[in-house]
């Protein structure tokens, strides 16, 4: 049983892993597929693999990666489907937009898995537990039922995602301080994020057969059997301990609309591009990165294109964000006359992360008032804890009228997975 004390939890991040995604994808889609083993496989041929399969497949010990004649012979009942790849990435985003009705999510870590990072007022037994049931029920009712998840909450990100998997399909884990490293013993060395075939012929050449063997290591002799630093770091993590993970260096942060036919008025349009500048910049703060650019792109009925960015001293307050799109749009949109706006992306780019700035980053220049720049930044994240504590757009930068702000729960976050056409 879990207590409400959030010291001795020690409880900061929450995983969501869609279980089978693909598979349930289709089972979404095609209600025929509903409870029956199935496949979706690259392409049509008894020589290929299966790149998903249902639950009701797996009951037949058919996986990801077994070929198709042999899971034919272990279930003969069993469907294969080709592939709907644009449907995935379309069921993706509308994921990605559910999830962030209820957390804001800090890191789309594939295709089907998010990580958020839970927030002081998010890490109480009761408040998780809220979040977790409310995703959950959003999934079910604004996506589809059939698309399920399952959600892991952990001290680290590393044990959040561990902690998906210790329970599907549709599962809620809780790993806390106090479950560890024992709760871990009943894993197979292969169900630990990072051990794949070479690592565990690796680990099973050192006497390492098991998780009992493992944890029986310390962190010199993990990292050396490992043969690299992470090994190291693995025996941290399954003690809790949040280890600085060396992220992949975050390039830009953006947020794109397509519009309804009765926004894409220019006059109408340019409220929409507030809105996505506003949950770029909020998503940028909550990430602790800094801006150097912004890319402005719309694209208009006609077909055609209008691009433009800008350059500003290292940012990350709205305000600033919001002068230098005004200008940017008075430029490529007031300027075109009479276009009408089909859809609009806003990027951040160039970011620099908070802990990499140099230490003069601060100095004053000529052009940049840094007393002003520091009083919009703390403005700016008050209005990310109101927003945060009484939902989307409680407080707002300027007016955006109530049509406008109709679209702004959808979010499409720019990442390797391609964007919706």
């Amino acid at each position: 049983m879990i207590s409400d004390s959030t010291q001795s939890s020690g409880l900061r991040w929450l995983y969501v892993d869609f279980n089978s995604y693909f598979a349930s994808v289709e089972q979404q889609l095609r209600p025929e597929l509903r409870g029956k083993p199935m496949a979706v496989i690259p392409v049509e041929t008894d020589s290929t693999c299966a790149i998903a399969v249902s639950y009701e497949a797996k009951a037949f010990g058919i996986k990801t990666g077994t070929p198709v004649w042999e899971a034919k012979k272990l279930c003969p009942s069993i469907v294969c489907v080709l592939a709907q790849h644009e449907r995935y990435v379309e069921f993706h985003h509308r994921i990605l937009e559910e999830v962030e009705r209820h957390i804001p999510i800090t890191a789309v870590c594939s295709i089907d898995e998010v990580s958020c990072r839970l927030m002081d007022n998010e890490i109480s037994v009761k408040r998780f537990t809220e979040i977790a049931h409310s995703i959950k029920k959003g999934l079910s009712e604004n996506v589809g039922k059939y698309v399920r998840c399952s959600i892991g909450i952990a001290p680290n990100r590393y044990l959040a995602k561990i902690a998906t998997d210790m329970q599907k399909p549709d599962g809620f884990t809780v790993l806390s301080m106090i479950d560890l490293p024992e709760r871990l013993l009943g894993l197979k060395l292969r169900d630990l994020p990072g051990i794949g075939h070479n690592m565990e012929k690796r680990l099973l050449r050192a006497g390492i057969t098991d998780m009992s063997a493992l944890l029986a290591l310390d962190a010199g002799r993990l990292r050396k059997v490992w043969g690299s630093i992470w090994g190291e770091k693995i025996w941290y993590m399954l003690r809790g301990v949040e280890v600085q993970e060396e992220e992949s260096v975050k390039r830009t942060i953006g947020h794109s609309h397509v519009m309804a036919p009765e926004l894409r008025d220019s006059t109408k349009a340019i409220y929409v591009a507030r809105r996505l500048m506003l949950k770029a910049a909020s998503r940028l703060r909550r990430m602790d990165y800094y801006a150097n650019a912004l890319l402005l792109s719309v694209r208009i009925e006609n077909g055609g294109r209008l691009e433009g960015g800008m350059r500003c001293y290292r940012a990350q307050d709205s305000m600033t964000f919001l002068r230098m799109l005004e200008e940017l749009w008075k430029g490529l949109i007031t300027e075109a006359k009479g276009v009408r706006v089909k859809k609009i992306s806003i990027t951040l780019d160039e970011l620099v992360p908070a802990s990499g700035l140099q230490p003069d980053l601060f100095k004053v220049l000529p052009d940049v008032d840094m007393n002003q720049r520091i009083r919009d930044e703390k403005l700016s994240r008050v209005l990310d804890k109101i927003n945060h504590r009484f939902g989307r757009d409680s407080i707002l930068i300027g007016m955006l009228p109530l049509q406008e702000r109709s679209f702004s729960d959808t979010k499409i976050a720019f990442s390797c997975i391609p964007d919706v056409e």
